[in-house]
């Protein structure tokens, strides 16, 4: 029996959407932080990657698929670089307020 590559490629994309789902949402909130900078790194290996596509590609159509991947990949990679920062900043101690100078009325 000769399955198609298609199906194959199907089943795959389901089960790593399946696993995908359960990895993401077990894991606790202490390790959310760092594993979105790690996922930061595998998507800026992405750009290089979509880089050396785009530049090693002859034709037009190549060429405007590998632009556009670079830019996604770039709003990707910065765009999760913001959320890590504004979680980093959820963790930070605040700075005690100053209490108001009260001025003798006499």
């Amino acid at each position: 029996m000769d399955i198609s590559h298609t199906v194959i490629n199907l089943i795959i994309f389901v089960l790593a959407i399946y696993v995908g789902y359960h990895v993401v949402w077990t894991v606790t909130p202490a390790l959310h932080t760092p594993l979105m900078a790690v996922t930061n790194a595998i998507s800026a290996i992405v750009i290089v990657g979509a880089m050396l596509a785009a530049g090693l590609t002859e034709g037009v159509t190549g060429r405007v698929a590998g632009t556009l991947a670079v830019a996604l990949a770039a709003v990707n990679v910065f765009g999760g670089f913001l959320v890590t920062q504004r979680m980093l900043e959820m963790f930070r101690k605040k700075a005690p307020k100053a209490a108001p100078k009260q001025e003798d009325a006499a």
